[in-house]
């Protein structure tokens, strides 16, 4: 059986799932806000994730996006009263493995889990690379070529998001969501700010250009060899 950790602040719901969960023979840790959630997930070890989407102190799906950016790849079942097309797909997009929505049945969150806990083992991804860009998402490094690159958080991230879509069209859109963790787009310049500064610091060395811009949408990475 399986060792996993459920972040849910409604404690009759906890105490449901955690009977049922155990008594299936797992076990089963409890955190009730999100912050203790994520001490907990920092932890390792766990065979799968189950997590409620409204959480006091850190919202469920930031906490999700800030594991998936830390390289961790534990399943990830979240729990949400929210159950309509939109906010199941903003759930996977942040992270998570499978959607369930409250209320549920006991026995179809069982039998998730355990389809979760089938799923082959990921090696966490802890490197990006693309032609001669490097990125280290734990030591938190950025490379070309043989040359360092003195990166703030919000351009590493900035730039993380765009290594894993290379020669994908990213729009202000997704970047100012997924990035910046806004739910709507505000009228600002922000993005291209923080891009502008990224290229400099990726062409300092006389390199040639990696991010084109795409008039009215967005921007693309493209590997330079």
């Amino acid at each position: 059986m399986a060792r996993l950790l459920l972040i849910e602040d409604d404690s009759d719901t906890a105490a449901d799932v955690l009977a049922d969960l155990r008594g299936r023979g797992h076990e089963v840790a409890w955190a009730e806000t999100g912050p203790a959630g994520a001490r907990a997930a920092g932890e390792g070890g766990w065979g799968a994730i189950i997590l409620d989407r409204m959480l006091p102190g850190l919202e469920g799906l930031r906490l999700l996006q800030d594991l998936r950016q830390s390289g961790d790849r534990t399943p990830a079942l979240v729990l949400s009263a929210l159950g309509d097309v939109d906010e199941r797909i903003r759930g996977l997009r942040a992270g998570g493995d499978d959607y369930l929505t409250k209320p549920f049945a006991l026995g179809e969150l069982a039998a998730r889990i355990e389809a979760l806990l089938r799923r082959p083992v990921e090696t966490p991804e802890t490197v990006l690379r693309v032609g001669s860009l490097e990125l280290d998402l734990m030591a938190g490094q950025g490379r070309r070529g043989g040359r360092d690159l003195d990166l703030l958080p919000r351009e590493h991230k900035l730039l993380a998001y765009l290594m894993r879509r290379p020669g994908q069209v990213v729009t202000r859109a997704m970047l100012f969501e997924e990035v910046w963790s806004y739910r709507f787009t505000p009228k600002s310049n922000l993005i291209d700010v923080h891009v502008g500064r990224l290229r400099r610091k990726l062409e300092a060395g006389g390199e040639a250009p990696m991010i084109a811009s795409v008039r009215g949408i967005g921007f693309t990475l493209q590997a330079d060899d």
